[in-house]
Order: structure tokens, then sequence, then C-alpha cells
């Protein structure tokens, strides 16, 4: 587990992502800063890797993300369409409200399993882990 502190103000808008492992099959990508079309192929190569592993759930944590493009959008659907009808999940948490209302404007929180909280999540997430 990545722990980060005095940094995290510091670099406010700047893009990275700290990958968790709370239980086996499970991947949680914290991404920090600005996911756009600059950072999208960063996300698009951790989720990739998550399930190429073969992750039942992966937890994507967007409560440090400051703003959200169409492009890393395009990211989490393409993992999602990737995943398939299998019984592999990805949770999103969406703690800010402006970044919230990306995911309502473009109807994507009707596709993605949004969470407040990262508990929230990894409780849904679990639930899909046999």
């Amino acid at each position: 587990m990545m722990l980060e502190s005095s940094d995290d103000q510091a670099s406010e808008g700047a893009f990275r992502i700290d990958e968790e492992r709370p239980a086996p099959g499970v991947t949680v990508l914290v991404v920090h800063g600005d996911a756009d079309l600059h950072a999208s192929p960063e996300l698009r190569e951790r989720l990739g890797a998550a399930i190429d592993a073969g992750d039942s759930s992966i937890v994507v944590d967007l409560t440090k993300t400051s703003f959200l493009d169409s492009t890393a959008l395009g990211v989490l659907l393409g993992a999602v369409k990737r995943l398939g009808a299998g019984e592999a999940r990805i949770q999103v948490v969406v703690s800010r409200p402006e970044i919230r209302r990306i995911f309502e404007i473009t109807l994507l929180d009707q596709v993605l399993p949004l969470a407040e909280t990262r508990a929230e999540a990894l409780a849904a997430a679990s639930a899909g882990v046999r």
C-alpha cells in the first residue's frame, strides 16, 4: 500500500495512479490529478494489466481526481466492454459532485456502478468475489 501525505497538496492537478491490492483478485487504482487526454494511456494500461491478471474486481477511486475528460471516460467504458458479461466488475468511487455530474450528464452513471466511498465500492466488489 502506498501512502502519500504532504505531496498531495503540492501536486494538485499532477497526474499519477497509485495501485493497491486489498484482497486477492481485487485491484484499487487511485487516480490523482487530471485524468485527461495525456493521462488516459497510463489509465488504459493499468486497467488492462488488472484485467489481464484475472482480477475479479477493479475499483477506480476518483476521490483525488481534479478533472476528468471524455478520453478518460472512454477508457473506463472500454474496460467495462473488455470485461464483457463475465463475473469481473469495475466499481468507480466518485465523491466530488463536479466529477459525479460528468457521469450523470453522459449517462455513464447508468453503465458504471458509482460509489460515494472506497469502503462502499470495496463492499460491492467483494460481493462479486468468490
